[in-house]
């Protein structure tokens, strides 16, 4: 995916610090963006001074006029405090373009809120935390090509990203990526429980299932090969690994995964419909 460079004259703006803000800034900071050109609206004076130690950047524990300057404003707050938060820096940021990684919250309440469509939806994944992460995105009627590229780079050192032309599919990629880190980790819990059964230590059965799946996501990664047929080139009919999947089938483990999916979507639209869709 092609990125492009951040503007020299870029500020930015983030309402909220939490773990997705500092993933962002992060990257922003590593990259070489001076802490100057970003300021953080962040209610909790304990993470306002782990903010300003660890980045440098400029922390505020109210939203004030000097958002006005902001040419790009990130929105990390809880779906549910978003409405309310948008109230005292929709008025100084009406020419900004706007970044919402909230969970649930259309672009249609967005604009409404926020009183401009040019502005992004992303829904990033916790791997983002360490430059791993997935995140999909979807532009408003208001954002232009240069502003796509724009959230391109600020979002490249989270790791890769995957624009949608149908807001609907958001939903979709959200059961995918966006929730899908719980079902991966959910799973090594799992492989844990039953190495431990088989007599290995804990920790033992942690680094053998992390790496497990990062070695088989690199290989799905790096093949034109379907997963399916990765892994019936693992699977000898008759060995140890068919004797496994023949149990996870009896237990209907993939008939779950796709059933646990489409409750995820439906839940996301069930928020937007509760949040002003």
């Amino acid at each position: 995916m092609t990125t492009t460079s951040i503007p020299e004259h870029l500020q930015i703006a983030f309402i909220g610090g939490g773990n997705m803000a500092s993933a962002i800034l992060g990257g922003l900071v590593r990259q070489g963006m001076a802490p100057a050109r970003i300021r953080v609206v962040e209610p909790f004076a304990e993470t306002r001074a782990r903010l300003q130690q660890e980045f440098g950047v400029q922390v505020l524990e109210a939203a004030d006029a000097s958002l006005g300057q902001a040419d790009v404003v990130v929105w990390a707050v809880k779906p549910q405090q978003f409405e309310e938060a948008t109230r005292p820096v929709a008025p100084h940021t009406g020419k900004a373009l706007h970044l919402s990684v909230a969970a649930g919250i259309p672009a249609s309440a967005l604009a409404r809120w926020l009183g401009t469509e040019r502005l992004v939806r992303a829904m990033p994944n916790t791997p983002a935390l360490v430059g791993q992460g997935m995140t999909g995105l979807f532009a408003g009627a208001g954002a232009s090509a240069d502003d796509r590229a724009v959230i391109d780079a600020l979002l490249a050192p989270t790791g890769q990203r995957m624009w949608l032309e149908q807001e609907a599919l958001i939903d979709s990629l959200m059961a995918i990526s966006g929730s899908g880190p719980a079902y991966v980790f959910y799973f090594i819990e799992a492989l844990v429980r039953g190495g431990v059964e088989l007599g290995l230590t804990a920790e033992q059965s942690k680094i053998l299932a992390a790496q497990t799946f990062a070695g088989a996501a690199a290989l799905v990664q790096g093949s034109s090969d379907a997963p399916e047929v990765l892994r019936q080139r693992v699977t000898s009919k008759g060995g140890t690994t068919h004797e496994a999947i023949v149990i996870m089938q009896q237990h209907g483990v993939e008939q779950a995964i796709v059933a646990a999916m489409h409750a995820c979507a439906a839940r996301g639209r069930e928020l937007a419909e509760q949040f002003g869709g």
